[in-house]
């Protein structure tokens, strides 16, 4: 594998410094995403070694299927009682290690399995770093049945001036909604800035047909940012 550089080398930085976070007996989450593809990738390197015992639950089915790739033993998330760690990308991270996540539509899963983890380490290129959640797109999941209506009193809550779309998949044969893991819908809220967080989880999680959302909020213990140059630093939460 060419060896990274820019972004791409802070992400994997990042990934190996969470690496020093593992140890032999543990139990883990494994993120979904870029960031946390290069987690797997170098977890899956350590653990060919054969001095490390661990054992791994993924948040999505694409984890899931690099996971395997790379020799590491997955279980389900119920066979676990509680996890010892996660470790997941995010798309924004604030000052407080507040979140946006579900840019690749696996917020629900990524939800459950940081709620069920002793401790939730993100990490991330700096590019991910904000003074105030809401650049990048906030993403809401929603049930199909009825989607119209959810979008309808999601509008609501977010005001005139958001504009919401219903996320598609990209694909040339014929541009279809996206569906995540679990076949539902993801709206994304442009926002630009979220004023209180904590205000609007309360109201989005009020609505009936929302699944889940995009603000991980007080759930993240540290984050560690890799940067362009190769280093890396860890934050703590406040």
């Amino acid at each position: 594998m060419t060896e990274p550089t820019g972004a791409e080398l802070g992400k994997k930085t990042a990934a190996a410094m969470a690496l020093g976070h593992v140890k032999s007996g543990m139990t883990l989450g494994l993120g979904s995403g870029s960031t946390a593809d290069w987690f797997v990738r170098l977890l899956g390197e350590r653990l060919a070694e054969g001095d490390l015992d661990i054992a791994c639950t993924a948040t999505s089915k694409r984890t899931e299927a690099l996971a395997r790739e790379c020799g590491i033993p997955l279980r389900a998330l119920d066979d676990f009682d509680r996890l010892d760690l996660t470790v997941d990308g995010a798309d924004e991270i604030d000052p407080s290690l507040d979140l946006i996540k579900g840019g690749g539509g696996c917020h629900l899963i990524e939800k459950i399995v940081a709620a069920a983890s002793d401790t939730l380490v993100i990490i991330a290129d700096e590019s991910k770093l904000v003074p105030v959640l809401g650049a990048f797109p906030l993403p809401v999941e929603i049930a199909t049945l009825g989607w119209g209506t959810t979008m309808r009193r999601l509008a609501e809550v977010m005001g005139d001036d958001v504009p919401l779309t219903r996320r598609k998949t990209g694909l040339a044969q014929g541009d279809e909604p996206f569906l995540t893991d679990e076949g539902n819908y993801v709206i994304d809220c442009r926002m630009g800035q979220i004023a209180n967080a904590t205000t609007l989880a309360t109201a989005l999680n009020a609505i009936p047909g929302v699944v889940e959302h995009g603000l991980f909020l007080g759930m993240a213990s540290r984050a560690l940012i890799g940067s362009a140059d190769g280093s890396a630093r860890e934050v703590i939460r406040p």
